[in-house]
């Protein structure tokens, strides 16, 4: 009986640790991160606040290739074809810099710190709010998930 319930309480931390891993994107491809945004419905953004109804919005995806010392992006869902930044200074898929470019005006950031955008608008980046993934699913799916983003 015991073996039981140490087997059942060991599944449900398991499922949970996984749930977890995959709301915070801790587990993702190798040198790949997303930044996932929201757009705020039927109001307007009063810093990260939205006095309407946050939407899912775009999904920027990068993948960092130390290697090639470049770092690639697009956007889901987006019929334009991927960007690239070249001469990058790349740690990993979640931390790297990259040279100021034209292309920088398709996408959100040009640096990322530990999975976090670092630069803004006013170095030519897109102007988004990031939300977290779980929050991002749950709007996906029509499920109201509050009404602030991260910045």
């Amino acid at each position: 009986m015991n073996f039981r319930i140490a087997v059942t309480a060991a599944l449900i931390i398991l499922v949970l640790a996984t749930i977890a891993a995959w709301a915070t994107d801790f587990v993702t491809l190798q040198g790949e991160w997303t930044v996932y945004t929201a757009d705020c419905k039927d109001g307007t953004w009063r810093g990260s606040t939205c006095s309407g109804r946050l939407v899912a919005s775009e999904r920027y995806r990068f993948r960092a290739l130390k290697v090639h010392r470049e770092v690639l992006f697009w956007t889901s869902g987006d019929n334009r074809p991927s960007g690239r930044f070249a001469d990058c200074e790349v740690q990993d898929g979640r931390s790297w810099t990259c040279p100021a470019t034209p292309e920088l005006a398709r996408t959100v950031t040009r640096k990322m710190t530990l999975g976090v955008p670092t630069d803004d608008a006013s170095e030519g980046a897109l102007s988004v709010h990031r939300i977290p993934k779980w929050k991002w699913e749950a709007l996906r799916h029509g499920i109201p998930a509050g009404r602030t983003a991260l910045n």
